[in-house]
């Protein structure tokens, strides 16, 4: 949820884990004050756990929504649900060594343990979050934690000293979670009207990334992970100087890649070009094309580009496919998300670019959008050194982009080229000749930065990236 709502993967993911071990350790701890009926315990803990981990995607969805205090409630989560996983293992242990010996019970214990924790990992990517999303994910985990506390009520009656309150506590527990896991979707659509603001008009969980169309009369905007990719009333500002810049510098347009684009946006202005006989668009989230290619409003503002039969569809990681290609192209066109985390981050490394590179024809050129250089000036350049240190000459210009600010892109290719021998043969509503040219001039406030080459092994962009943001955040 928070790597969902708030970015940066590896940051949350760590803080989680670290925070999880911690308080398991507290209800470790925790646990040798406990002496008397250990299996009312062990089943009122199972109960708590299941409730408060059936609702925290909620939780955090409200928290992030109608408050300020998201990463307080996000540890308080974490130290609820982590301080009774602590308490339950001893208190188990304890258990089963009173019908068996300890070196039993500690090896069963722990079996299963890790057992259940290897069939999770593989369940919670794999079927869990592509089927059912975050919300209902957590929810159903939270019925399986009270289906085992019901289990264990029916089990042990006899020797229970609680039967009828742990049984009322366990059955108010699951009509909660029932409740939340029926209109989970209606509550989430609710919460995220006050994240995006306007109507939403199409939500969905791919494997990848949560997926929100919204529109307020001819404003659409697409959010992937609750980060805004484009506003239909200015993404155009973005689009033609990422293509016509770069195609206005190369004398034919035969074989055009787009790594990412799956909106079908760039393609549409590549499309433009009459010679263009070919364009590869390649993105690792297929429900991204396929709304892309099949939503009535999107199919409006792309032109229907993607269902153009110049136009063939590779639902792959960039990077995989660029080291398995043997193609060679006139322009590689990179539109990307922002590197805010490693495996984004990797598509914008030294070791890319050189790939990319030989897919590349001599008088080929490459361009990345390359983020803003005034809300994150060193990654900006960072980009550019990444760049320069691969091909010889790099170009650096930016748009101004009302829904983000000042954006940035990098043109890179094997030849010099001069910015003032830009001509603009296709129709477009904002670049011309004379603003293209002025797109190159680099206000002193942006200029350059020494910086470091971002590489697969350092990952210095991600970094950049991430301090830049945060200031501004």
């Amino acid at each position: 949820m928070s790597s969902y709502l708030l970015g940066s993967s590896v940051l949350h993911f760590s803080v989680t884990i670290g925070l999880f071990m911690f308080f398991m350790g507290v209800g470790s701890y925790l646990s040798k004050y406990l002496h008397a009926d250990l299996l009312d315990r062990f089943i009122a803990i199972e109960i708590a756990i299941g409730l408060v981990g059936g609702m925290s995607a909620l939780t955090l969805e409200a928290a992030y929504s109608l408050s300020e205090y998201y990463y307080l409630a996000a540890g308080l989560v974490i130290a609820l649900i982590s301080t009774g996983v602590g308490l339950e293992i001893p208190l188990v242990t304890r258990i089963v060594k009173a019908n068996s010996n300890l070196h039993d019970a500690i090896a069963n214990i722990l079996a299963f343990d890790y057992l259940g924790a290897l069939l999770a990992s593989i369940a919670f990517p794999l079927v869990l979050l592509p089927y059912l999303g975050v919300v209902k994910t957590a929810l159903v985990i939270g019925l399986i934690n009270l289906a085992v506390a019901f289990l264990n009520i029916s089990v042990f009656r006899t020797k229970l000293k609680r039967v009828a309150g742990l049984t009322t506590a366990a059955l108010l527990s699951a009509v909660a979670l029932g409740v939340g896991l029926y209109h989970s979707f209606a509550i989430s659509s609710l919460l995220e009207k006050f994240i995006y603001q306007d109507p939403i008009i199409f939500a969905s969980q791919s494997p990848y990334q949560r997926i929100v169309l919204t529109k307020f009369h001819d404003d659409t905007r697409m959010f992937l992970n609750g980060n805004i990719q484009f506003s239909s009333v200015d993404e155009y500002r973005y689009h033609e100087p990422l293509v016509h810049i770069p195609l206005s510098s190369i004398p034919n347009h035969e074989k055009v890649l787009v790594l990412g684009g799956g909106d079908g946006l760039a393609a549409r202005e590549i499309l433009k070009y009459s010679d263009v006989q070919q364009i590869t668009i390649v993105d690792l989230d297929r429900e991204v094309v396929d709304l892309a290619s099949s939503h009535r409003v999107l199919k409006e503002l792309n032109n229907n580009s993607l269902n153009d039969p110049r136009v063939s569809l590779v639902i792959e990681d960039a990077f995989g496919f660029l080291k398995r290609d043997n193609g060679l192209y006139s322009a590689i066109i990179i539109d990307l998300p922002d590197p805010n985390d490693f495996s984004v981050g990797k598509l914008y490394s030294r070791e890319f670019y050189e790939i990319a590179q030989k897919r590349l024809a001599a008088d080929g050129v490459l361009v990345t959008q390359s983020s803003s250089p005034y809300f994150a000036r060193e990654a900006f350049w960072s980009i550019h050194n990444t760049l320069a240190d691969v091909f010889p000459e790099v170009l650096p210009y930016t748009s101004y982009v009302p829904s983000f600010g000042l954006w940035g892109f990098n043109a890179a290719l094997k030849r010099s080229f001069d910015p003032s021998q830009i001509e603009i043969k296709v129709p477009t509503r904002y670049l011309s000749e004379e603003v293209a040219k002025r797109l190159f001039v680099l206000d002193d406030d942006i200029g350059p930065l020494p910086s470091k080459i971002n590489r697969l092994n350092n990952q210095a962009l991600v970094e950049y990236y991430e301090k830049s943001w945060d200031k501004w955040d």
